[in-house]
């Protein structure tokens, strides 16, 4: 199988994708490499927003102006954790630096700078991540689960969640309802 790496690019979930907690999703990948993948799904947000998170960290919320900013379900791995995308991706605890200036961070850190409005300029916070073994991206991949796209981050920072599925579509050029829900191979 070629080796790829989708580092710092979309995956977009194709029509016919059968996990439901994939479906219809844009997810953003953090690393991939020969050790498997990392993601982040960036449009589904969950009923919770910065200010329950804060509240739960227990960290004073002086920066109010992002209180009601929405979390994320990022994935099924390690829902209980949270997973900071940012730009730029500044000095952190535990920061991968991704692509393009964007990190993804998890230690706290990051978050009480931001809650104190001298954090990173763009920010999204969510819960969980996707992952996938050595080859098992490939091998969806091949059986045409997902389209790629090379990450925009004004899709990814700018717009509001539901019109970043769309967005990533038009980056490839491809209108979401012209795609079959039948797999092919030429």
């Amino acid at each position: 199988m070629q080796t790829i790496d989708l580092t710092g690019h979309f995956l977009i979930a194709m029509p016919n994708m059968a996990d439901e907690r994939f479906s219809r999703t844009l997810t953003y990948i953090c690393e991939h490499n020969e050790e498997g993948a990392l993601g982040v799904i960036v449009n589904r947000p969950i009923d919770m927003n910065m200010a329950d998170l804060y509240t739960q960290l227990n960290v004073p919320l002086t920066h109010p102006d992002i209180a009601n900013n929405p979390l994320y379900f990022g994935g099924p791995v390690d829902a209980g954790r949270g997973f900071v995308l940012h730009q730029p991706v500044g000095d952190w605890q535990s920061t991968l630096a991704v692509h393009d200036g964007v990190g993804l961070t998890t230690s706290k850190d990051v978050l009480e700078a931001w809650a104190e409005g001298h954090g990173p300029d763009k920010i999204m916070v969510s819960l969980g991540y996707a992952g996938w073994d050595a080859g098992q991206l490939e091998n969806e991949m091949a059986q045409n689960a997902w389209l790629s796209v090379a990450a925009d981050t004004h899709v990814l920072f700018d717009l509001p969640a539901d019109e970043r599925l769309l967005a990533a579509m038009r980056l490839l050029g491809v209108d979401f309802a012209n795609l079959s829900e039948e797999a092919g191979h030429a």
